[in-house]
């Protein structure tokens, strides 16, 4: 979001919308001045307040503090390589902690994190995130996990257990969230997976596909068909019916995937039905499939940033597949791809050709469209593996449809 947009939405949330009232009855005046008040306040708020905004206007009270936090922010200062004065929130982390603890007093929780953000960016405070003073003031969201995350390897003892507080309560929300939903898209669909021809119960028929098998046996004489067999949906067994490969890049673009990664990797873990292997990678590859009980724990074992070789992923998570039949992999990457394209491509094409499902995630986030290599995905399209970009509430659905073997083209055309 711009520095203007931030501004916009951070005064649009200060107050309430005046009363609009005209002047053709006697006793509006006031309420049209009031009117008129509150509108060159909120403008203010959005202008900043330069000698150029025009309202006139003194801001009092919260809104006065609602302005200082966003001008330490959005102010000439703000801005890096500017030329002007430095940025207005001091250099050291306490100060930093108190403006956060301003932003999070005066504005709601969407906006801190838009906030926040952007003061990592635009003042480059990454050195006083490794601060616990920070960390303790700061609001928990994905990207900020993202943040920490990159700078796992070179933060002190003393900010570690505090960012680690903070990844454990991203992480323990977005489980809350998603788990339940997951474990019961893909719980049913494995149940429904599993065909059976002697259904013993009416509710166990599939009514779709017994039709299909016996469509030969239509009367329409009776307008009714008479079914030779019935179709039915298996029951829950213990054994394990699919093994699922995650297969995640770890390069700093894909921040916010590898963080819903790893919890939907920990929660797929944890289904009896599945068999699930997590592999990160950038130029090395690194399996952390043992980790899988703690998704803070595989998140820590992530480092974000550095290249990327999709090729020597695939080769090694070709080497974890038994059952190629039974076999989902899903590669989370925007497939800029830092080793041999031909080798991989190649490795994708003999996956397939042996019968596993292949599925590439662009990003898996709320971001929205993602920077991916065009040409590598078009390849991936001509191999019949669907390339696209899918946020984490659509996952739960997209793996349900993995699980059945629907087309995965068609499914997201119709749902993302």
């Amino acid at each position: 979001m711009s520095t203007e947009g931030t501004r916009r939405e951070s005064g649009a949330r200060t107050s309430t919308e005046a009363g609009t009232t005209t002047d053709t009855e006697a006793g509006t005046t006031t309420g049209t001045e009031a009117g008129r008040a509150e509108r060159l306040r909120r403008w203010r708020l959005l202008l900043g307040g330069e000698s150029a905004d025009g309202t006139g206007c003194t801001l009092t009270g919260d809104e006065a503090r609602m302005d200082a936090a966003l001008e330490r922010l959005y102010g000439s200062g703000g801005r890096k390589g500017s030329g002007r004065r430095s940025a207005g929130l001091g250099d050291s982390a306490p100060s930093v902690a108190r403006w956060l603890g301003d932003i999070r007093a005066y504005f709601p929780s969407t906006v801190v994190q838009v906030m926040q953000k952007d003061a990592i960016e635009r003042l480059d405070l990454t050195r006083l995130l490794m601060e616990p003073e920070m960390l303790d003031a700061v609001e928990p969201d994905v990207h900020l996990v993202g943040t920490l995350l990159s700078l796992n390897k070179v933060m002190p003892d003393r900010a570690r257990e505090s960012a680690r507080a903070v990844v454990r309560k991203v992480v323990g929300e977005l489980e809350r969230r998603l788990a339940q939903r997951t474990r019961s898209a893909i719980g049913g669909a494995l149940d429904r997976s599993a065909r059976v021809l002697r259904p013993r119960r009416l509710a166990d028929v599939d009514w779709q596909r017994t039709i299909r098998a016996n469509l030969r046996h239509y009367l329409p004489e009776h307008g009714t068909l008479v079914p030779e067999r019935l179709i039915g949906y298996g029951r829950r067994q213990q054994a394990v019916k699919r093994d699922v490969v995650l297969c995640i890049d770890q390069s700093g673009s894909m921040a916010a995937s590898v963080v819903y990664a790893s919890v939907f990797g920990a929660v797929l873990a944890s289904m009896r039905s599945l068999r699930t292997s997590l592999v990160v990678f950038d130029t090395a590859v690194v399996d952390l499939t043992d980790q899988l009980h703690d998704p803070v724990e595989v998140l820590f074992g992530t480092q974000l940033g550095g290249g990327t070789d999709i090729n020597r992923a695939i080769a090694y998570c070709q080497g974890l597949v038994a059952r190629p039949d039974d076999t989902i992999m899903v590669l989370i990457s925007d497939l800029y791809e830092g080793g041999v394209r031909a080798e991989m491509l190649q490795r994708v094409g003999a996956l397939t050709a042996a019968g596993v499902q292949v599925v590439v995630l662009l990003a898996l986030s709320d971001e929205g469209a993602p920077s991916y290599d065009h040409e590598n995905a078009a390849a991936l399209a001509a191999l019949g593996v669907p390339a696209f970009a899918c946020t984490p509430d659509a996952f739960p659905d997209l793996m349900a449809a993995a699980v059945e073997r629907r087309d995965l083209k068609e499914w997201s055309e119709r749902n993302l």
